[in-house]
């Protein structure tokens, strides 16, 4: 994880760097908000920016306007200043989160994990959402158009067996038993005979998305439990 620090104290940017280095994030330092603006619209991996406030040639307000015309990344200020209406001014420039100097190092450590936690999070989200749940063997799920692909290319598939893949995949990392995956997608109380009607689908899924049938990636069997995506 990569985090910008921006700050016109050459001292606040050593003592973050170490602490932030020493929980195993790797650092940029930036000495004010021209310099830290011009950084992420260069560097696009950057997982979070801690901005100072009142710094030379371009204050954190000002430059933080000027990041989210090309970046959404995490800002979290980092002032002296503790008035409402100052955190106010931060929160609308387009600020995430706001710390009030002097901070704990644990309490700075806690808000850093969780604003990296949720970005990602809602950025992985923003990716399955346009690209798909990307499987093994270049396999691609996108659950809202109902589109399976392999490198790009559609796969065709009856709407049970998408009914049947959507399942396993919003499940994804949990076994599911044939009688869950048939009520699920039948919408029907499973019978003896319903088993086989599972059976029968998941083999015709196997056939289409697999590489190779005989050693399944993408679903995967739990013997005497049911299936499973990973």
């Amino acid at each position: 994880m990569k985090i910008l620090i921006v700050d016109d104290e050459a001292e606040i940017r050593r003592v973050l760097e170490l602490l932030l280095s020493g929980s195993g994030y790797e650092t940029l330092t930036a000495e004010d908000g021209e310099r830290a603006s011009t950084i992420l619209e260069r560097e696009r991996d950057i997982d979070l920016c801690i901005m100072d406030i009142m710094m030379p040639r371009l204050s954190g307000v000002e430059a933080t306007r000027r990041i989210r015309k090309f970046s959404s990344v995490p800002i979290l200020f980092l002032s002296a200043k503790s008035l409402s209406q100052d955190k106010a001014l931060a929160y609308s420039s387009g600020g995430d989160d706001y710390i009030v100097k002097p901070f704990s190092a644990s309490e700075l450590l806690m808000k850093v994990e969780a604003m990296i936690r949720r970005y990602n999070s809602y950025s992985q989200k923003e990716i399955e959402a346009d690209e798909g749940v990307r499987l093994a063997g270049g396999i691609t799920v996108n659950t809202e158009k109902r589109e399976v692909r392999r490198n790009g290319i559609r796969i065709e598939l009856r709407d049970k067996e998408i009914d049947v893949l959507i399942y396993l995949v919003k499940n994804r990392g949990r076994c599911i038993g044939s009688s869950e995956l048939y009520e699920a997608v039948w919408g029907e109380m499973p019978l003896p005979s319903s088993g086989n009607n599972i059976t029968v689908h998941i083999l015709n899924l196997r056939r289409k998305l697999e590489e190779n049938m005989a050693s399944p990636r993408i679903i995967r069997t739990v013997w005497g439990r049911g299936y499973q995506i990973d």
